[in-house]
Formats: structure tokens, C-alpha cells, sequence
């Protein structure tokens, strides 16, 4: 069996805020749901390039660790999706988990990652 790659360590730091679409600001929504369903330390959603969309809660079993970016990056792979077209993170945190970027730039190099505030509030974008 081939090993993994690493996980980045790095937690990229969003950029200003982007202007956000009609579709993104969607996400945000969909984002606050998933975590606020299951009181989660974080929720994400992300957007295939069919326009399909993928919600979920960060995990933490004993057995598994899981970011909500991460979960619903392999919701959207496990639906078949090749590519995404941006993702969001609603989170406590003032940066971007590694893990959670390096789950979207699996799929999209150019992906807007938004970050936002447990109200809603978009902090950031990564887009690297």
C-alpha cells in the first residue's frame, strides 16, 4: 500500500475578506447549519463543479479525527465530485487548518476557501 503524503502543517492565514457570490454566501449558510446542528467546534460546505453542494461537522471519536473542511471534501469525492469550485469553513479559529486546505487543493488548486465567524461574518479568504 503506497504511503500517505503528509499533512501539511501549516495554517494558511485568509487574505481580506472576497466579495462573496450569491452561491458562496449559500455555503456560509450550509456551513453554520452543520456545525450548529451537532454544536461542532466547525462546520464547512463546499461546491462541486456540478454545483452540487456538500455540508458537514467536524468529527473527533476516539478512533477518528476529522475537520468539518475535510469531511465534506470527502462527501463531495465519495458523490463523485473531481473538482470543487470553492469551500467555507465557519470556525472559532482565525486561520485555516492544514489539513482542511490540503483536502480542497486536492481537488482545486484555485478553489476560494473562505473562512467565517460563527455568525456568519466571512474573516478571510485563502486562495492559495
Amino acid at each position: 500500500m503506497p504511503e500517505s503524503p503528509a499533512v501539511p502543517a501549516a495554517r494558511p492565514t485568509p487574505s481580506d475578506p472576497a466579495e462573496l457570490s450569491a452561491e458562496d454566501g449559500k455555503l456560509v449558510i450550509l456551513a453554520r447549519g452543520a456545525r450548529g446542528r451537532v454544536g461542532a467546534v466547525e462546520g464547512a460546505a463546499v461546491r462541486d463543479q456540478d454545483g452540487r453542494t456538500y455540508a458537514a461537522a467536524s468529527v473527533a471519536l476516539p478512533s477518528l479525527t476529522l475537520t468539518a473542511l475535510q469531511l465534506a471534501v470527502a462527501s463531495a469525492v465519495a458523490a463523485g465530485a473531481s473538482r470543487l469550485e470553492a469551500a467555507v469553513v465557519v470556525t472559532e479559529a482565525s486561520t485555516l487548518d492544514g489539513a482542511g486546505h490540503a483536502a480542497v487543493r486536492d481537488l482545486s488548486a484555485d478553489a476560494p476557501i473562505h473562512v467565517a465567524a460563527p455568525d456568519g461574518t466571512v474573516l478571510g479568504t485563502v486562495v492559495e
